[in-house]
């Protein structure tokens, strides 16, 4: 089961997720998410865990806990879509901004 971590703090680790979670069962893999041009934490990551009951256990437990001095936020990772803009499936696809160019008339006469 894939589970979200919010509110991480700058400093913590992918070694902190998997300390913090696998006291409640096998963690498969850790991920804290960084800005590719900086490295920085950007403040969330993801932890994976084997068992799904186990995982539950541990998002119950451990949402609004404390890691690192940050009240941090867990729940279960949501699988990712597509439609980054979010307008869902009565957006018409391709549909533009809502000006034409040609109608701005610039140096026309």
């Amino acid at each position: 089961m894939n589970i979200f971590v919010g509110n991480l703090s700058k400093e913590a680790t992918e070694a902190d997720l998997e300390k913090l979670f696998s006291s409640f069962g096998q963690v498969k893999s850790t991920k804290v998410i960084r800005d590719i041009f900086s490295g920085t934490s950007k403040g969330f990551g993801f932890v994976e865990m084997v068992n799904k009951n186990e995982a539950q256990t541990a998002i119950k437990e451990l949402n609004t806990s404390e890691l690192k001095g940050q009240k941090i936020t867990v729940n279960e990772a949501r699988p990712k879509t597509d439609d980054r803009r979010g307008g869902g499936q009565n957006r018409r696809p391709g549909g533009g901004g809502g000006f034409n160019r040609s109608s701005f008339g610039g140096n026309r006469r």
